[in-house]
């Protein structure tokens, strides 16, 4: 081991290699780093302690200023290891002010028995469930855990548990195989039988019996993202062209709006995403900052599905992580008080739930996720997401906390919120089934097909409601060109 060590301690490695620790320690528990968290601290004290006795007792100034970086690496871990610590346990005391926000917020997790002090203390107001909850398990004791928890906050007089899952069909289906994968929902525009909006509403009906029966009861999607014109060169992640339902936002309402009603049938809501939309953005906001520079004139299409569909009851919108330069080019719209409490609310008179896209993504976790968390919860947003790493919400939390000591966050914006949950929690919701190990929602009516061609987007149409109304009421199965009244070359 010492003869490794050595060479990494010669002075030019050495010194890059500290370098590169230190700014580890400093990120410690970064969302990039949540596979090595288990070992992450550790491992930083193991090589600090280890390298830096190794060079205190060779001769050198080099090395004796290489091995006291090496004991700064310890302190700076220990530091930012201890910070977390008390944050943590500052969220867990479950003060008032603890339990008043944290009814906003929607939690992932690694195992059940982690959320029940968060469930039973009133520190969530949901849970989002994906494939690592779910991997070694079954549906009936998926569907088993979830209703203890539900039973939980019903012994302590809490309100019911938002379950949350990303079950798209398609490319993002994050409880499968455990439930059946279905096509995405592109699929429908080439299929016969039936109204697209009957086609539509058959999918959403399928898919929300199986969420269902786990005991989900809010779905995010459907994407009413518009498909873009051209492939987006450093979209690693999002991969929205093979996420999204066409380019057109009349086909994009008329499917959503058909899928909508089927998983309400089954007392499952869904959540339109991603506002401002993502089909004119150029950057992937899992891992950097994106910026729409577009005027709401020019996003008049790609505004068409929210507006159209972000007034049912049981339907939320989630908002993305993109910049809107001509409102706020200073904050993403996820936590933006001029695109949430200005364009949804005031411009708009939307008054349903706004949910934030998780806030471990990059494009807003290098502003600080406490900072992120408490402008959402200021601008009017009600519920925050904090999902691919659990451990950020400890830190999520206590800075909204401190923001609202801080009188950061209006009383009236938090219990205007809260009015809003209670409503949308009231919606009808199904309860969870245990005791059945059988695949969810076997696949029989939707096999896998390509992406078909799109008609051109339709901006600024007129009345845009009662169109989709007469279309649901005159569909006869017509071919999806049809529908849109124009078909691309």
């Amino acid at each position: 081991m010492l003869r490794p060590l050595c060479r990494l301690l010669r002075p030019a490695p050495g010194w890059a290699a500290v370098c590169l620790l230190l700014g580890v320690a400093w990120h410690l528990k970064h969302p990039l780093l949540h596979v090595w968290r288990a070992w992450e601290t550790p491992a930083l004290l193991l090589i600090g302690m280890t390298g830096a006795g190794f060079a205190l007792r060779r001769p050198g100034g080099n090395r004796r200023l290489l091995g006291m970086a090496l004991l700064a690496l310890v302190a700076l871990t220990l530091y930012r290891e201890l910070e977390f610590q008390l944050q943590r346990a500052s969220v867990l005391a479950a003060d008032a002010d603890m339990r008043r926000l944290g009814r906003h917020f929607i939690v992932g997790f690694e195992h059940f028995d982690d959320l029940e002090p968060l469930a039973a203390r009133g520190l969530i107001g949901g849970i989002y469930l994906t494939r690592r909850n779910v991997r070694h398990s079954s549906p009936g004791l998926v569907a088993a855990a979830i209703a203890r928890l539900q039973q939980l906050r019903q012994q302590n007089g809490l309100p019911p548990l938002i379950v949350a899952a990303d079950q798209e069909g398609g490319s993002v289906a994050h409880l499968s195989p455990m439930l059946a994968n279905l096509p995405p929902l592109s699929s429908l525009l080439e299929r016969e039988g039936g109204s697209l909006h009957e086609r539509a509403r058959r999918y959403g009906e399928e898919q929300g019996a199986g969420l269902a029966r786990l005991g989900v009861n809010l779905n995010f999607g459907p994407v009413v993202d518009l498909r873009p014109q051209r492939p987006v060169a450093d979209d690693m992640l999002t991969n929205i062209g093979a996420r999204a339902i066409s380019a057109d936002p009349l086909l994009v309402s008329e499917v959503a709006d058909g899928y909508i009603t089927g998983l309400s049938n089954n007392g499952v809501r869904a959540t339109l995403k991603h506002f401002p939309g993502l089909g004119q953005v150029r950057q992937d906001t899992h891992l950097k900052a994106a910026r729409l520079t577009a005027t709401p004139t020019a996003l008049a299409a790609d505004w068409l599905p929210f507006r159209a569909l972000g007034g049912q009851p049981a339907t939320a919108i989630m908002l993305g992580h993109v910049t809107l330069d001509s409102i706020d080019p200073a904050h993403a719209a996820s936590h933006s008080a001029a695109v949430v409490a200005g364009l949804l609310r005031r411009d708009w008179g939307y008054a349903g739930i706004l949910i934030t896209d998780d806030l471990n993504m990059g494009a807003v976790y290098q502003r600080g996720i406490g900072r992120v968390a408490s402008e959402a919860l200021a601008a009017g947003v009600d519920l925050v997401l904090v999902s691919y790493d659990p451990d950020q919400y400890f830190r999520a939390l206590y800075g909204a906390a401190q923001a609202l000591k801080a009188g950061k966050i209006g009383q009236k914006t938090l219990s205007t919120a809260w009015q809003r949950l209670e409503s949308f929690n009231a919606t009808r919701q199904a309860p969870a089934i245990a005791g059945s190990d059988a695949k969810i929602a076997t696949l029989v009516s939707y096999p896998p097909h390509d992406a078909p061609a799109d008609s051109r987007p339709v901006a600024g149409k007129p009345a845009f409601a009662r169109q989709l109304r007469r279309r649901r009421q005159c569909g006869n199965g017509r071919r999806p060109d049809r529908l849109a009244g124009r078909r691309t070359a």
